[in-house]
């Protein structure tokens, strides 16, 4: 890979400690990922979620490989920050899959990925995660690979054993080969501490309204926060309050806080 891609890596690893935790708004196209560049992010992640609902797909592994890898080419393309890629599963059904998926995300410019477990066989994921270090490896180049733990975001197993799961899983995965631990649907304060204090590599949450700010969930020991699908929510239910708006009352007070057409117009320029 090139010097500037390592540049990017270097920096993106740097940006991962719970002092000032890397805030992640995460993007779903060329636009939505200039714009928050533009608003001062470092860095720039993207949403699985919004990219297949804004190429009218489910989430959740339905979007093919092809026009998911091209969503995350035109955001590295369209910003100057290190970029990463959520990849769902790896859009693969074996580890060799996985891999040729993170040879083609690494060659469209990504500086990190995102792999998730789900309900696979914590066995079988880690097998994804070597896989994916492997393909790194081949290609010559460094990669932040951050394995997302779905235990609390989708509710496995008993309440009472989930942290414990957790933290085994998150061991299993670290030793697969995963730089970061990225466990979503969890913002408790007391779980939170728990985890980052037993989990050896950087702690990624998820965070949304009522969740602690930034800097409490640094001070619990959190080093990264994305915010997921969510912006691309917030911009989906905008567009559904202005149509609601004009289509019931005539009338266009939704679009008050509309970023303006001139600086809009301006973010291409800025690449």
């Amino acid at each position: 890979m090139t010097t500037a891609h390592a540049a990017h890596v270097r920096l993106f690893r740097s940006l991962h400690t719970p002092s000032a935790p890397l805030a992640l708004a995460n993007a779903w196209d060329a636009a939505s990922a200039r714009v928050i560049e533009a608003a001062g992010a470092p860095a720039v992640a993207t949403t699985s979620a919004g990219v297949a609902w804004s190429l009218g797909s489910q989430d959740g592994n339905t979007l093919d490989r092809d026009r998911a890898l091209a969503a995350v080419a035109q955001v590295t393309a369209a910003v100057t920050v290190p970029v990463t890629a959520d990849l769902e599963d790896g859009y693969g059904d074996s580890p060799a899959e996985v891999g040729s998926t993170v040879t083609r995300a690494l060659a469209a410019g990504v500086a990190g990925i995102n792999l998730e477990d789900g309900t696979r066989p914590p066995v079988d994921f880690a097998a994804r995660l070597t896989a994916a270090r492997d393909a790194a490896g081949k290609a010559g180049a460094d990669l932040f690979l951050n394995a997302r733990i779905d235990t609390y975001l989708l509710g496995l197993g008993a309440c009472a054993h989930r942290l414990a799961e957790t933290l085994t899983r998150a061991h299993r995965y670290v030793a697969a080969g995963a730089d970061g631990i990225f466990v979503p649907g969890v913002t408790d304060p007391a779980t939170v501490r728990a985890l980052a204090a037993e989990i050896p590599v950087p702690l990624n949450v998820m965070a949304g309204p009522g969740a602690p700010s930034v800097a409490e969930l640094g001070r619990l020991g959190v080093a990264r926060v994305s915010l997921g699908s969510g912006v691309a929510q917030a911009a989906y239910g905008a567009a559904g309050r202005a149509a609601r708006e004009l289509l019931a009352g005539g009338t266009y007070d939704a679009l008050a806080d509309a970023v303006p057409y001139p600086e809009m117009q301006e973010l291409p320029a800025m690449r």
